[in-house]
């Protein structure tokens, strides 16, 4: 855990979608220790200190709208943890995902300010997204949640379980987008984590072979923690990293690199 102001969080005020476990928890966590003024949305209660905690259910627009209504201007940075792993049903899965993630982002986006920042976290998972660019642009493309349903509904073979087709579409969203926001003065960068633990992996494990999760552990041979992960979105989101924008960082372990290599 950061324990010092390098990254300049004191008495800011950003947001964190899934601060309930996981990722999200820690990257929550760790903000308020650095003195950040945190406010978190959920669907299940949080147990941190934080400014506010709101429910919210990012498949229902509604609920996202009525989340972002009782939160105060000047969002300094969105941390878009929030996701569900595979097993759910897959139209669950993307709008918690993306379809969710990304109506709230735009929710947000009127209350941050010129040298906001935007960090979402994708996966690994989703690192095939550049074979299925042409379709994910029309995703992307969408100018409502709607049509985001509407584009699922038409692409429910390349959904399939929809774990991998909403974490392809975070990545694909974030590189698109990215060009976009910075002319408004605001970055967006992703992440792509490896194996971590935290009860998402749990569930992930209950549909995928362990020895599967264990390759995508290597080379270092281990898997990550929540804080390890929240470091990297720290960083991202903080003013030391504002020359980075439109980055897909993998936090894997260097699994993306033996994968490059093959």
């Amino acid at each position: 855990m950061i324990e010092n102001n390098w990254l300049d969080y004191a008495g800011k005020r950003v947001v964190v979608s899934g601060c309930y476990s996981g990722i999200g928890h820690a990257t929550a966590q760790q903000l308020i220790a650095l003195g950040a003024e945190v406010h978190g949305f959920d669907w299940k209660p949080c147990d941190l200190d934080l400014a506010s905690f709101t429910q919210v259910d990012l498949r229902d627009a509604a609920s996202i709208d009525a989340g972002v209504a009782g939160l105060p201007r000047g969002i300094a940075a969105l941390f878009n943890c929030a996701g569900i792993p595979p097993g759910a049903p897959p139209l669950d899965v993307m709008k918690v995902n993306y379809i969710g993630t990304r109506y709230l982002t735009e929710r947000l986006l009127p209350q941050m300010a010129r040298g906001s920042a935007i960090v979402n976290v994708a996966s690994t998972g989703g690192m095939g997204w550049l074979k299925n660019l042409t379709e994910l642009r029309k995703l992307i493309d969408g100018d409502s949640f709607a049509a985001d349903i509407d584009w699922y509904e038409n692409h429910l073979q390349l959904v399939a379980e929809g774990y991998r087709c909403s974490k392809e579409a975070v990545i694909t969203w974030t590189l698109t987008h990215s060009a976009k926001l910075i002319q408004r003065g605001i970055r967006m960068n992703c992440t792509l984590p490896g194996a971590v633990t935290t009860p998402m992996l749990v569930e992930i494990e209950k549909v995928t072979p362990t020895a599967l999760i264990d390759q995508v552990a290597q080379p270092i041979g281990r898997r990550s923690s929540a804080d390890e992960q929240a470091n990297a979105l720290l960083f991202l989101n903080s003013t030391q990293a504002g020359y980075i924008n439109g980055a897909v960082l993998p936090v894997d372990g260097g699994f993306m690199a033996t994968i490059a290599l093959r």
